[in-house]
């Protein structure tokens, strides 16, 4: 059996399941640019972190995102608050005596912070002390009514753009500039791995604490625990593919082996011990190469390495060492029964991973095939138009700087405006033109809002700069985009112009090779815009949902549905772009030419009463039979109106719109 074909065969399946790298470096940088887009209000920041941060698209992968205050700072003496504006920033320092390394109180000792921190408090030894559980408790009730209590997070259950419910982990944290004294170790570990420069930056940055205690502690409801998230991500970036993939392989054989058929409270290890080994696995030098040749032998000794730590009951945290992160729950007949199960399957050899769906096929195809020839060049992996797919789909899914906030529109566009002029990767520069053609819709929409006084020369003034944005976003934004500007027309009255707009939309949208979400005919697209730019396919060759912000009145006939979205805490409403042209359509030519206006919905009643997901995909059903009941109802045809809100309320509730839909039928009248 050749060991390295083997491997390469599982480094091409694993490319095709985890990602090439391309699409790995994709996936990053547009995260990237939203958390820098998105870190423009002035009282708190963000950071996605966890799994999806690090570059993987599993389906089961929860959304994890830290946000801390930034007129709060954690300082390890009291010397270092001389670095800080004490008027400005709240200061918060650590006193580690009496908690497991790892793990900290956070004394206020000038009992000066935000109203949620002074409520979080608890005295101790004659001091004000932040209370984690408190903490925790106070955030998770001030978020939204489904919000509980998971660990150090609160977590909701929400819908995403890939038509999946996941778990969203939010952790609510404090950020200190200054890299905690207890893991200076690391510092002088970093000899072949990582980099110089990422060592740098990654001491530079400092660290977090999120709001759990040891369970082991004294201090348990009270303790904080170091949060090394942004170092790790920063780890992972500066991974070679290779030893991404060992990762991406060592959290499939958790999955699918090591902790199948069990129950989340039964098992014992988790995600981060896998991580943790890699970390120390790679930067032990226990691999001289880290290549696809390699990968088996790389998983290899990750799972040699986490075999040991259960053997002797210690995973030592790869920052803190002293920190056993096995001490609280590995131990005693525990250990032993996962040790001997471990082994059992470490007695298999390379063979335990044919227990793996993920894995299995690759393995079997060199079985079957002794002397076969593996190209792991990633070009021949995926093609250009599924990358495409998947890199669009990332931006549509990113795409959430959507505010009716003026002066954060501002603040954003000002940030755009400098990100221009900087070395920006290809990904990050669709990216960029896409969240810029987003925001300046908002900006347009609310600024119309804002200077709509009825006096006939101010409006006209204001006018221009709505339009002239709208136009830029129908320029650079992707062919659904235009459906903003006819939106726009259609409000101020102006419905030959929206018209005129539509008809050039629809042309657009009917082109064969057109693109929207997964749908596409690959040939045809790599034979209209292969080779060509993202910046250039996206103008010309993608179609995105249209998503409204439910504090922003586009068109007065979807105030309903939106205020309706809002009393469920949802934010946007997002519409098929084949649905709302039709619905502006005939909105439009009510005003300017009766015959069309039933053309176009009559076209809408069979686009919603016959497609089966290319155009309106399952997740969107609710919002297109409503919309086609609006329709029908300022047609005058109610019976007909009267079914399609029935339907509407029978779809998946994605957009939460049933009061307004139960309204609408109340609102008929419809004779008995």
């Amino acid at each position: 059996m050749d060991v390295q074909t083997m491997s390469e065969s599982v480094y091409v399946g694993m490319c095709i399941k985890i990602g090439t790298p391309q699409q790995v470096a994709s996936r990053r940088d547009i995260v990237d640019m939203v958390e820098l887009l998105g870190n423009q209000r002035g009282v708190g920041r963000s950071m996605d972190s966890g799994s999806q941060r690090e570059g993987f698209r599993f389906h089961d992968s929860d959304i994890d995102t830290m946000f801390w205050p930034t007129n709060h700072r954690v300082i390890w003496d009291l010397s270092q608050s001389e670095y800080y504006n004490l008027h400005r920033q709240a200061l918060i320092l650590c006193d580690s005596s009496e908690s497991p390394a790892g793990f900290t109180l956070l004394w206020l000792p000038l009992e000066s912070a935000a109203q949620i921190v002074l409520s979080s408090c608890v005295r101790m030894n004659g001091g004000l002390y932040i209370s984690s559980s408190k903490y925790r408790e106070n955030v998770c009730a001030s978020l939204t009514p489904d919000s509980r209590i998971h660990g150090p997070c609160s977590t909701s259950t929400e819908g995403s753009e890939n038509y999946l419910t996941l778990d969203h982990d939010e952790a609510n944290c404090f950020v200190s500039d200054v890299w905690p004294p207890s893991a200076s170790s690391w510092i002088d570990r970093c000899h072949s791995w990582p980099p110089l420069h990422v060592v740098n930056d990654i001491v530079r940055n400092g660290c977090h604490f999120v709001a759990i205690g040891h369970k082991l502690g004294n201090h348990e409801d009270n303790e904080w625990r170091i949060s090394f998230s942004q170092a790790e991500y920063k780890l992972v970036y500066s991974m070679n593919h290779t030893q991404f993939l060992t990762y991406g392989l060592m959290k499939l054989f958790l999955k699918e082996i090591i902790n199948k058929e069990l129950r989340d409270e039964e098992t014992q290890l988790c995600s981060y011990h896998m991580k943790t080994a890699v970390f120390w696995a790679i930067q032990q030098n226990t691999l001289p190469q880290w290549c696809p040749q390699n990968l088996l032998a790389g998983f290899w000794v990750c799972f040699r390495l986490l075999i040991k730590w259960v053997y002797e009951g210690i995973c030592p945290n790869f920052f803190i060492p002293e920190n056993n992160m096995f001490l609280s729950k590995i131990h005693g007949q525990a250990q032993t029964s996962l040790f001997r199960r471990l082994y059992g399957l470490y007695e298999k050899g390379i063979a335990l991973l044919l227990h793996s769906p993920s894995i299995r096929s690759s393995i079997i195809d060199v079985l079957c095939n002794p002397r076969l020839t593996v190209c792991t060049d990633e070009h021949t992996l995926i093609s250009e138009a599924e990358f495409d797919v998947e890199l669009f789909r990332e931006i549509h899914g990113s795409d959430a700087h959507r505010t009716s906030d003026l002066q954060l529109c501002m603040k954003i566009l000002h940030t755009v405006e400098q990100l221009i002029g900087s070395p920006l990767s290809q990904y990050q520069v669709v990216s960029l033109q896409k969240h810029t053609a987003t925001i300046l819709q908002c900006t347009a929409f609310t600024l119309h809002k804002c200077t709509n006084t009825g006096v006939n020369k101010q409006m006209y003034i204001a006018d221009k700069m709505p339009c002239h944005m709208l136009k830029l976003v129908a320029k650079f934004g992707c062919v659904s985009d235009m459906l903003y500007i006819a939106m726009y027309y259609y409000k101020t009255l102006r419905y030959r112009e929206a018209l005129s707009v539509i008809e050039m939309t629809k042309v657009k949208l009917a082109q064969p090779y057109l693109m929207y979400l997964d749908r596409v005919d690959r040939e045809r697209y790599t034979e209209a815009v292969g080779g060509q730019s993202w910046s250039t396919k996206i103008r010309q060759a993608v179609a995105m949902n249209i998503k409204l912000v439910n504090k922003i009145c586009y068109i007065n006939e979807l105030l309903p549905e939106q205020q309706s979205c809002t009393l469920s805490s949802s934010h946007t409403l997002l519409i098929p772009p084949y649905v709302l042209l039709h619905m502006l359509e005939f909105l439009s030519s009510r005003h300017v030419d009766t015959v069309r206006a039933q053309t176009a919905l009559d076209e809408l009643q069979v686009l919603v009463h016959h497609d089966q997901g290319p155009l309106i995909p399952f997740y969107h059903r609710d919002i297109s039979w409503e919309i086609l009941g609006i329709c029908q109802q300022m047609a005058g045809n109610l019976q007909a109106a009267l079914y399609s809100y029935q339907q509407s309320l029978r779809q998946y509730p994605d957009h939460k719109i049933q009061t307004a839909t139960t309204k609408r039928i109340n609102d008929l009248h419809i004779p008995t």
